[in-house]
C-alpha cells in the first residue's frame, strides 16, 4: 500500500500570544468562531460565547460596534469567567474603533486581541491618525493585534493609486491581479506601519479575506511568500449549507496541505435560529480529517447501497458520533488520545469487517438477506458477536470500555 501523502511542513512565522492561546510558531493550527449575537445584551453573548468554547472553539470573536457593546464586554468577560470558560475574547473593530478603545478603557483591557481592518480605520488624513490610535492602545494595553484585510471593504485610495500605476506600465496586469496585490500590500504596508508605532512583531497576525476560492488561495501563497507573521485563513462568506461547507474546505485544504496557515474560521451563513456551533464543528473536521489535529474520534460509516435497505446502520452511526461528541469534554481530561481514534460503523459484509478491523473498534451490521448479527472489532481482532434487539446500546457500552481500558491514564 502507497504511503499517504502528509501535509507539508509548517511554514515559519513569528508566535503570538492571545491568552493562554499561541497562533504560529511550532503551535497547531487554532479554530476560531465569531458570536452574532448583539454585543451589548452581555448575557446572551457570553451564553453563546459559552457555547461555541465548549464545541470546540479556542478564540471568539465578538463585535465591537457602540459604545453599549464596548460597556459589554468587562461583563462578558466576567461572566465567562463566572462559568470557568476562559476563552480568550477577540474585539473586532470596523470605522469607530479608536474612539471606543479610548472612551471605554475596560473594553480594552478585557479583550484578548483586537481585530482592525485598514479599509475602513478611516479616510484620508484621519487613516493614519485613526490606525495610530488603535496600535498605540493595543501597546499600551499590550495586546495582538490581527491586520484584517477584507475583499469588500479595500482600501480604495490604496486600490485607486496602485491601478493608476499599474496603467503605466509597459505591460499591465490585469485587474484581478492588482487587486489581490493591493490586498496583500494592505495588509503587509499595515503591518509595517505598526511596527513603526511600537507594536511588536510578534504581535501581529494578518489575513486578506474574499469569498472566492481560487481567489483566496492565490492570495495566500502570495502574502506567506513575503511575511512570516502568522496567518488567518477563512473565506469572507462561505455561504450556506453544504456550499459553505465546500467552499470552505476546498479553500483551506489546499493552504493547509501547503503548510500555509495558522487559525481558521469558518464563516458559514446559519439557517434562521440555526447552531453556530456547526461552523466550530466543520473547522474540527478539516484540520481532523487532513490528518492535522484530533479533536473528537472519528466516525467511519459506509454510504449505503441496494445492501443495506435498512436504515439500522445510518442510525447507529449518528447515535455513536453524537454520543462521542458528548463524551469528549469528559475523556478529554482522564484520557488523553482518546480523541485520535476511530469508530466504524459498517452496513453490510462487503467492507464492514475489513473497515472495522482497521479502526480502533468497529462494528459490521447485516446487509439486507445477511445472517442477522454484527461481529465488534477491537484492535483488528473480533471480539464479540452482537446479537438481538439492543446492538446499539451493547455497542455503545463496548466502546466506552474500550475507552477506559486503552487510554487510561
Amino acid at each position: 500500500m502507497t504511503q499517504a501523502a502528509a501535509p507539508r511542513s509548517r511554514r515559519k512565522t513569528a508566535a503570538v500570544r492571545i491568552g493562554h492561546i499561541t497562533v504560529g510558531g511550532d503551535a497547531p493550527v487554532v479554530v476560531q468562531s465569531m458570536t452574532n449575537t448583539d454585543t451589548a445584551n452581555a448575557l446572551a453573548t457570553a451564553r453563546q460565547c459559552a457555547d461555541l468554547a465548549r464545541a470546540g472553539s479556542e478564540l471568539v470573536r465578538i463585535t465591537v460596534n457602540s459604545e453599549e457593546a464596548a460597556r459589554a464586554v468587562p461583563e462578558i468577560r466576567q461572566r465567562l469567567d463566572s462559568m470557568g470558560v476562559n476563552v480568550p475574547l477577540i474585539g473586532d473593530f470596523h470605522f469607530n474603533g479608536h474612539k471606543l478603545l479610548t472612551s471605554v478603557p475596560e473594553c480594552a483591557a478585557a479583550l484578548a486581541k483586537f481585530r482592525i481592518n485598514p479599509g475602513n480605520v478611516g479616510k484620508g488624513k484621519k487613516r493614519d491618525v485613526q490606525f495610530a490610535t488603535m496600535i498605540e492602545l493595543a501597546c499600551r494595553y499590550d495586546k495582538p493585534v490581527r491586520i484584517g484585510v477584507n475583499g469588500g471593504s479595500l482600501d480604495q485610495d490604496l486600490l485607486a493609486r496602485m491601478m493608476d500605476d499599474n496603467a503605466r506600465r509597459p505591460q499591465p496586469l490585469d485587474g484581478a491581479a492588482v487587486i489581490r496585490e493591493a490586498l496583500v500590500a494592505s495588509a503587509l504596508e499595515s503591518a509595517q506601519r505598526a511596527e513603526e508605532l511600537g507594536l511588536g512583531h510578534d504581535k501581529i497576525i494578518l489575513s486578506c479575506k474574499v469569498s472566492g476560492v481560487q481567489e483566496l488561495i492565490a492570495l495566500y501563497r502570495e502574502l506567506s511568500s513575503r511575511a512570516d507573521y502568522p496567518l488567518h485563513l477563512g473565506l469572507t462568506e462561505a455561504g450556506m449549507g453544504s456550499k459553505g461547507i465546500v467552499a470552505s474546505t476546498a479553500a483551506l485544504a489546499v493552504l493547509l496541505q501547503e503548510g500555509v496557515g495558522d487559525t481558521i474560521r469558518i464563516s458559514l451563513t446559519p439557517e434562521p435560529g440555526g447552531d453556530r456551533r456547526q461552523e466550530v464543528i466543520v473547522a474540527q473536521e478539516i484540520l481532523q480529517t487532513m490528518g492535522l489535529r484530533a479533536f473528537t474520534p472519528m466516525v467511519i460509516a459506509c454510504p449505503g447501497c441496494g445492501r443495506t435497505s435498512s436504515t439500522y446502520f445510518q442510525e447507529l452511526a449518528q447515535q455513536i458520533q453524537s454520543y462521542l461528541r458528548q463524551k469528549m469534554p469528559e475523556w478529554r481530561s482522564q484520557y488523553a488520545g482518546a480523541e485520535s481514534m476511530t469508530v466504524a460503523v459498517m452496513g453490510c459484509v462487503v467492507n464492514g469487517p475489513g473497515e472495522s478491523k482497521n479502526a480502533n473498534i468497529g462494528i459490521s451490521l447485516p446487509g439486507t438477506g445477511e445472517v442477522p448479527v454484527a461481529p465488534v472489532y477491537e484492535d483488528g481482532v473480533k471480539t464479540v458477536t452482537l446479537k438481538g434487539d439492543n446492538i446499539a446500546g451493547e455497542f455503545q457500552r463496548l466502546v466506552e470500555a474500550y475507552v477506559q481500558r486503552k487510554f487510561s491514564q
